[in-house]
């Protein structure tokens, strides 16, 4: 068993590591790393009063007025940068948490958010875990720059398909992606080739949500380190490429019994063996998804990759076989009770963690404490369905658009409390701003379809 990190070895550990800087690291509201670095003579300090930073430059959190914030470390995240060694010391690394001046937390860092609402499934005698399944695309650079085909499309890494081995160029990368990633303390479970050209996933074991959502954000920073010193460009945006598939966050979830023992969605003796819990949390997820959205899918790009064809869920219903549904229940074989799981289907790597998993637990927790029930599954493809019968089942679709969730978010007060007050006001006008830039913008399609004949 691995010793844990306290403030009386962290100081032995650096120097048997031969640390000579350290990067404090943080998220802001948008899930964007950023990340102080100083000198391990500083860390001590640094434990006992904080580091300083300026809070007016970060998206989402204070004013020009009332700048100065602390960072505090998480010890627990301690690990090395492998990409930044030298031949005379290491770089390691912390997540922080961030706080006000007076040693209260910061109500609006993306951490602490998490933190609360996982505080409040625990006072409900649950733990949440969670895995999520980060898709991403691989592109070709020439001369530093994302490299571009004759038709000015940019061009994949390869021609692979899923769990391809032919034409998987990416087998190299992902290797080196794994490798570094198992070096900074994350177990990698597995890498494969996703359905589209150029198009990958590396999945880590579930666990806890707090640092599930950290090993997000160091995956996504790390795949894009890793892919540079190749001569590609990893993104994780939704969809990159018209006509293809897109990325997306695929998320596990259970809840447990707080000594970790018991999985608290298991049932032997329901059909789909799962409890009235765990019914109850993929209801309340169900009832607040369009809410939900402008975090689980925050950007004008991600409504793109949510539209039927391409394996992205746009129905909400639930079902087991039917990778359609916004919620699907993975089986679960005798004598894996710890598996049972659900499994949401429309988010994608563009979100903040910390914000998605503060999201998926409220509204599951909502479920559970009002009771909500789910309707029947539905095991047939949705995509094939027609109007009337999507009518007929009553099974609504996702929203259209990021203007269509943040409208859905604007009139739901229990999303709206995830975020407090001020984050919400700030998330929301920045992601409208967002919406406004996008909408007044001329596209190449327009130009393509109408400057000539119109």
């Amino acid at each position: 068993m691995t010793e844990a990190i306290t403030e009386a070895n962290i100081h032995d550990l650096m120097k048997r590591d031969n640390v000579a800087f350290i990067n404090f690291q943080f998220s802001d509201m948008f899930g964007i790393v950023k990340s102080v670095t100083i000198p391990t003579s500083k860390f001590a300090g640094s434990l006992k009063h904080g580091l300083w930073f300026d809070g007016s430059s970060i998206e989402g959190f204070t004013r020009i007025f009332e700048s100065d914030m602390l960072l505090r470390p998480d010890l627990s995240t301690y690990s090395m940068i492998p990409w930044m060694k030298t031949n005379s010391y290491n770089i390691a690394r912390v997540i922080c948490d961030v706080f006000m001046p007076d040693g209260e937390p910061f109500e609006s860092d993306p951490r602490f958010i998490l933190r609360k609402v996982i505080k409040e499934a625990r006072d409900m005698g649950f733990l949440y875990n969670t895995g999520p399944e980060s898709e991403f695309f691989l592109f070709k650079r020439e001369n530093g720059r994302i490299k571009t085909a004759q038709n000015r499309a940019i061009e994949p890494h390869d021609r692979g398909q899923y769990f391809d081995l032919v034409l998987d160029l990416g087998f190299e990368v992902r290797r080196d992606m794994m490798e570094v990633l198992i070096q900074m303390g994350i177990d990698v479970e597995a890498s494969h080739h996703e359905v589209a050209p150029g198009q990958h996933e590396i999945d880590f074991k579930y666990g806890d949500a707090l640092s599930s959502a950290d090993k997000v954000l160091t995956l996504k920073s790390t795949l894009k380190v890793i892919a540079e010193k190749h001569g590609l460009y990893a993104t994780f945006m939704p969809k990159p490429i018209t006509g293809v598939n897109g990325s997306g966050m695929h998320v596990h979830q259970s809840l447990f019994s707080l000594d970790g023992e018991k999985n608290l969605f298991y049932d032997a003796n329901d059909k789909y063996h799962l409890s009235e819990i765990a019914y109850h949390f993929l209801a309340g997820q169900m009832h607040h998804v369009n809410a939900m959205a402008a975090i689980l899918n925050p950007i004008v790009n991600s409504y793109k990759r949510l539209v039927p064809g391409y394996e992205a869920s746009t129905y909400i219903c639930w079902a087991q076989t039917n990778r359609s549904a916004l919620i699907r229940v993975p089986r679960c074989s005798a004598g894996r009770e710890k598996a049972a799981r659900i499994e949401i289907r429309c988010p994608d790597p563009s979100c903040n963690p910390y914000l998605a998993f503060a999201m998926l637990l409220k509204a599951g927790l909502d479920g559970i404490k009002n009771k909500i029930q789910p309707p029947e599954p539905v095991e047939e493809n949705v995509f094939e369905f027609d109007k009337d019968q999507l009518l007929e089942r009553k099974i609504d679709v996702l929203p259209y658009s990021l203007w269509h969730s943040l409208s859905s978010l604007k009139k739901n007060p229990v999303m709206l409390s995830v975020l407090g007050d001020e984050l919400a006001s700030k998330y929301i006008r920045a992601k409208e701003k967002e919406w406004d830039d996008y909408r007044i913008s001329v596209t190449d399609w327009e130009i393509e379809n109408y400057l000539e004949w119109v």
